[in-house]
């Protein structure tokens, strides 16, 4: 076994300790596997690079610098998914509840 193979088994090692699907290596990090919802199936996303400094993403495999109306743009649209999200919890919340409140009243619950 190499130095160099030793070296990679000892940072993922101490990367699952910490969290066990992501794996940070140097300027990136790997998520190793995640459940997505991808034409209205959940399916398993494996081995997915992200980049670990702030203001760069990954484009052709490589660490790029995003340009300010870029990162403008993703706030922007972070914080649209942020609200839709939180409504549709509350739809969902509210759905829960009244089928709960039903099932009561049968006397299933």
């Amino acid at each position: 076994m190499s130095i160099v193979a030793s070296g990679v088994r000892k940072i993922i090692k101490e990367a699952v300790k910490k969290n066990r699907n992501v794996v940070r290596m140097g300027r990136t990090k790997i998520i190793r596997a995640r459940v997505r919802t991808i034409k209205g199936k959940p399916t398993v996303q494996r081995r997915k690079k992200f980049s670990a400094v702030k203001g760069y993403t990954i484009r052709g495999g490589k660490l790029k610098r995003m340009s300010s109306a870029e990162r403008l743009k993703r706030r922007i649209s972070q914080r649209k998914a942020k609200i839709k999200r939180r409504a549709k919890m509350a739809r969902a919340l509210i759905k829960r509840k009244r089928s709960l409140r039903r099932r009561k009243s049968l006397g299933l619950r």
